[in-house]
């Protein structure tokens, strides 16, 4: 991979099987599987799906639900295997998707600083270091030491966005992060993303606002239905598909 890259997806694609009948219990698709009586319908959520990305640029990845932006994120982050292609990064990844998805509910958010930080693979010297900044920026105060089972879906989010964001990642995957916690710490939020931003990382950026991906981006591309639509600057991209959800309406 050229030294200028940060990414590049070559023909991704990632199939699922999805059952054709429910199954109510774990005896009963253990009894089914057994008896080879379980049937699959494939699905493909992403096919043949090839581009690059440059050293400091801005993708946004642009396209209706379904679509698989979100699955895409995930591939390139390493939360999932493509079923065929393959995905070379050149830099540290540091993934925005589902702030908050591997906490554990009965633990306080203290703990949860340590458990959710080493599924991000920081060390527990380096959370040790930041934790006073963590919570800081999260603005939870004495509820740090609240089970998490008692925080709000805000509250959670913001723990999350402070602990994945207390990092300089070289390449950032956001997934909707923008709109975490209320508007105070939506706005403070945003202002870390840009300031990540302004120092010349490579980013990539789904949204449902048009508005975000034209402010913050450079060049974007479409999925539509798990296929490679559309890719090239901002403006001309997101004319497309503002065009295309029009037309859809």
């Amino acid at each position: 991979m050229e030294k200028d890259t940060a990414l590049r997806v070559d023909n991704i694609g990632i199939r699922f099987r999805l059952a054709n009948e429910r199954v109510d219990s774990l005896k009963e698709y253990v009894i089914k599987m057994v008896k080879r009586e379980l049937r699959y319908q494939e699905f493909w959520a992403l096919q043949d799906v090839t581009f690059q990305v440059k050293k400091g640029e801005r993708l946004g990845i642009l396209g209706l639900n379904g679509a698989g932006k979100s699955t895409l994120l995930k591939i390139i982050a390493g939360v999932l295997k493509p079923t065929t292609g393959t995905v070379a990064r050149n830099g540290k990844i540091v993934p925005l998707l589902e702030l908050g998805a591997g906490f554990d509910k009965q633990y306080t958010g203290a703990e949860n600083i340590y458990l959710y930080g080493a599924m991000l693979g920081y060390p527990k010297a380096f959370l040790r270091e930041k934790f006073n900044e963590i919570i800081e920026f999260s603005e939870l105060g004495d509820f740090i030491n609240v089970p998490l089972k008692n925080y709000s879906s805000g509250m959670k989010a913001r723990l999350g966005f402070s602990i994945a964001t207390i990092v300089e990642p070289e390449i950032l995957i956001l997934d909707e992060v923008l709109s975490v916690g209320d508007a105070k710490f939506k706005k403070k939020s945003e202002k870390k993303i840009k300031d990540m931003f302004n120092q010349g990382i490579t980013v990539l950026f789904v949204s449902h606002s048009i508005a975000q991906v034209r402010s913050l981006c450079d060049r974007a591309i479409i999925l539509e239905k798990g296929k490679l639509m559309a890719e090239g600057d901002v403006g001309t991209v997101s004319a497309i598909y503002e065009e295309a959800v029009q037309a859809d309406k």
